[in-house]
């Protein structure tokens, strides 16, 4: 081997390990989706895009519902699977140009790149209908999961934080409607 062919090797190596640390500081380390930091740098590179093209696009955000009784009823092992779950639901569930990531808790959010408000809300109503009738099978006991959700469609008058933050009141706004037992 040459010093050329040596140090495209090592070059290489030195790639795939950087490329390696990007994925494991982007990704939550409990499920396969993007962690807060990334949602919300990729929130901001869409409103960028949304205020220079005028291109409005929008954020779901879900908080599962009674994630404390779930753990407490079947223990952390088991809220850890529901949020695997979900999680997975989700990302399987937009399209691959959307953004979904863990923002935290028993919190998720979705980017549907150019989605108008109706488009969103529709998702956002079949992903919330999605979970709720597919139960976790956890130790042969099917938990019924559902989610609470806010929709925001932002078209780059604002910044990242405030487009989530209004998603995360929206969401705040209905988990409050909810009857109680829900």
């Amino acid at each position: 081997m040459t010093e050329v062919q040596r140090m495209r090797e090592e070059l290489s190596q030195a790639r795939h390990r950087i490329n390696y640390l990007e994925k494991l500081a982007d990704e939550d380390t409990l499920v396969p989706v993007a962690n807060r930091r990334a949602f919300v740098r990729e929130m901001s590179r869409m409103v960028a895009y949304a205020e220079r093209y005028g291109a409005g696009s929008s954020v779901l955000y879900f908080d599962i519902n009674g994630f404390k009784e779930i753990n407490d009823q079947h223990g952390h092992a088991a809220g850890d699977a529901a949020l695997r779950q979900i999680a997975e639901l989700l990302a399987e569930n937009v399209r691959e140009s959307d953004i979904v990531g863990r923002l935290g808790g028993d919190e998720f959010g979705v980017i549907l790149a150019q989605a108008s408000p109706e488009v969103a809300a529709e998702k956002a109503a079949s992903l919330s209908a999605l979970i709720a009738t597919t139960p976790l099978d956890w130790e042969g006991t099917a938990i019924t999961l559902s989610v609470s959700y806010g929709v925001y469609s932002f078209s780059g008058t604002e910044d990242a934080g405030e487009a989530l933050q209004r998603a995360d009141q929206a969401m705040y706004e209905q988990k409050q409607g909810r009857a109680v037992g829900d």
